[in-house]
């Protein structure tokens, strides 16, 4: 049997990874960047452009919105540690989606680097 670390190992096989680094550069050539982790992970913080679409929702998303059906789309993916957008990106690569990316390190890698991260400020009601 496989476990959750084979599927993703297999899956790192075919997706390219880009060093945090790197990753300016595949950010500002991206034409979508994904957040592929859970809402409160998101809402916590993210990086900058990123649009949320859970791992759990991302065939259906990328099925049902006109705006991210192209083949050709520059996409890139992260989530927390860099797991579930090496399984996004392969499911995105059954799908026939030819320039896939994932931030190696994830979310907590581009932090670790000192990487900026937005976050939503509560409402005042002062």
């Amino acid at each position: 049997m496989k476990t959750a670390h084979d599927l993703v190992a297999a899956a790192k096989t075919r997706v390219q990874e880009v060093a945090v680094s790197d990753a300016e550069i595949s950010l500002r050539d991206a034409d979508v960047l994904v957040d592929v982790r859970e809402a409160d992970e998101y809402a916590a913080g993210h990086i900058a452009g990123a649009v949320l679409v859970p791992r759990g929702l991302l065939e259906f998303k990328f099925s049902g919105t006109p705006a991210l059906q192209p083949r050709d789309l520059k996409i890139v993916l992260y989530c927390k540690t860099s797991g579930r957008a090496a399984l996004c990106g392969a499911a995105l690569h059954e799908m026939g989606y030819l320039n896939v990316q994932s931030i190696a390190g994830g979310f907590d890698g581009w932090v670790a680097a000192g990487k900026p991260v937005v976050k939503p400020e509560a409402p005042s009601f002062e």
